[in-house]
Order: structure tokens, then C-alpha cells, then sequence
């Protein structure tokens, strides 16, 4: 079986670019750096086994059995920073019922188009179903498929000037939101909330390696280095740091595992 750094390899075949950048990292932070790195990292990834099928299906933009419109709910209830698995997902998946009943918009159109009276009882906060409603209406703009809108749109939304792209702007979107929605729409990369931040600091620390953590964009553009180092996708390591959290006496890797599968 390849190791993390072989897989990465392995997948990227003769990408010469990919292969002098990852070196150029580990001369930054040595080669015994980038080996205490990459060993702090692994037993990490490994006790998440099956996130890596999940992030596969996150980036091929299938999260909640492939509707847009469900993963734009998820992100606009967890934008207020409820817990995700106790408090967002329930609420999510009692929307995908109504959804089917024909009582909920199915569509990014119909989402744009939403009425809050007719939701609230399924989730009170206003402001989550204000960004639904606004980005759903940014994204129907790119493409008439659903699908096709939020890849469309995550392959050109930019990072470092997001707040002045058309989701980014909208009232309640902040850089971990935007970030969220990227990924469902294909793009393998980050979001530096303040697990993420501990999580990644607390590695870089423990590697005895210095890599920026503090600013938003540097932890993200951390994680890609940390990602390029141990072969790990920047979405796996983000995701990692969620689910190795404990709730009780469990870690989330091993309460939520069976469920990563459905949404």
C-alpha cells in the first residue's frame, strides 16, 4: 500500500511543477521538518478512516445525494456557528423531507425565490435563510443546472479578493461560508475557522516547524503547503480537524462515520 506522499505522487504522475513545489517547501522548513510534519499529520488522517471517500464526493459536488440546493441550506445554517452534526444536519435533513414533500424549494431558482414565513418553522433564523436565499440567486446565474452553477462558479471565485465576488458580498457571508461552498463546488481547499486554526497550529507546533496559522489566507495557503508535504488533500486535513473532536467520550470520526456517507 503507497504511503500519503506516494499517493500524491502517484496521482499527479509527471506534474514536474506540483513535485519542485513541494520541495521548495520542505527546503523552507528542512527536510527533518517536513518528516516530523508529515509523522504528527499521519496517525491524525488514519484515525479518520473514510473521509477521504467523503471529501472525494464533497469535491465531486455530491454531498446530500448531489442537491445544490441542500448543500446551500447546510451552508447557510451553519454559517450562525451552531454545532454541525447535532444542530445543523437534523435541521438539514428535516428540509430535505419537506423538500420531497413538495413544501420546500428544490431548486436553486425556487431557493432564490423563498419565502421565510413559509420556512421559519423549520428554522427560525432569519439570516440563514437571507444567505440561501442571495446566494442561490447568485449562483443561478452561471448555469441553469444547478450542479453546473456552484462548479461554475467555485472554478472563478477568487480567494484573496472574495468579498468582492457576487457570493462573498452577500450580507452573512463570511470567509468560512464562502470557503464551505467552494469545496462542495470542487475546489480542494480550506476554511480557517478556530478549530481548523487550533488544529493546525497545535501540528505545526508539535512538528517543531514554522508556518503562519494566524491571518485567514496564510492558514489556508498552510494548510496546501502541509497538504503538498504529506500528501493529504488541504480538504481532508481541514475536515480531519473536525472530526478528531471529541462529543462525550467518542470521537466524531467514529459517532459520525456512517452518516459522513449520506451527506
Amino acid at each position: 500500500m503507497m504511503d500519503a506522499p506516494q499517493r500524491l505522487m502517484a496521482e499527479r504522475g509527471r506534474d514536474v511543477h506540483g513535485i519542485i513545489f513541494i520541495r521548495m517547501r520542505q527546503n523552507e522548513i528542512g527536510e527533518t521538518g517536513a518528516l516530523r510534519l508529515r509523522r504528527v499529520v499521519e496517525p491524525r488522517m488514519t484515525s479518520c478512516d473514510g473521509l477521504q471517500a467523503h471529501c472525494t464526493r464533497c469535491l465531486n459536488t455530491q454531498r446530500w445525494g448531489g442537491s445544490v440546493t441542500l448543500m446551500v441550506v447546510d451552508a447557510a445554517f451553519m454559517s450562525i456557528g451552531l454545532n454541525y452534526f447535532t444542530a445543523v444536519v437534523p435541521a438539514v435533513a428535516e428540509y430535505e423531507q419537506w423538500m420531497r414533500e413538495g413544501q420546500a424549494p428544490a431548486t436553486l431558482k425556487q431557493l432564490a425565490e423563498l419565502s421565510y414565513d413559509a420556512l421559519a418553522p423549520l428554522w427560525k433564523n432569519r439570516r440563514s435563510w437571507h444567505l440561501a436565499r442571495e446566494v442561490a440567486a447568485c449562483l443561478v446565474r452561471y448555469d441553469a443546472n444547478d450542479t453546473d452553477a456552484l462548479r461554475s462558479w467555485a472554478s472563478t471565485a477568487p480567494l484573496e479578493t472574495w468579498k468582492q465576488d457576487p457570493v462573498g458580498a452577500v450580507n452573512g457571508v463570511g470567509i468560512n461560508t464562502y470557503q464551505y461552498l467552494r469545496m462542495m463546488g470542487g475546489v480542494d481547499t480550506s476554511m480557517p475557522d478556530k478549530i481548523v486554526r487550533r488544529v493546525i497550529a497545535s501540528l505545526v507546533s508539535e512538528a517543531g516547524v514554522v508556518l503562519p496559522t494566524d491571518d485567514d489566507l496564510a492558514l489556508i495557503q498552510t494548510i496546501e503547503s502541509i497538504g503538498r508535504i504529506t500528501g493529504y488533500r488541504p480538504i481532508e486535513l481541514c475536515w480531519m480537524t473536525w472530526m478528531i473532536q471529541s462529543e462525550g467520550k467518542t470521537m466524531r470520526m467514529e459517532k459520525y462515520r456512517d452518516l459522513l456517507q449520506r451527506i
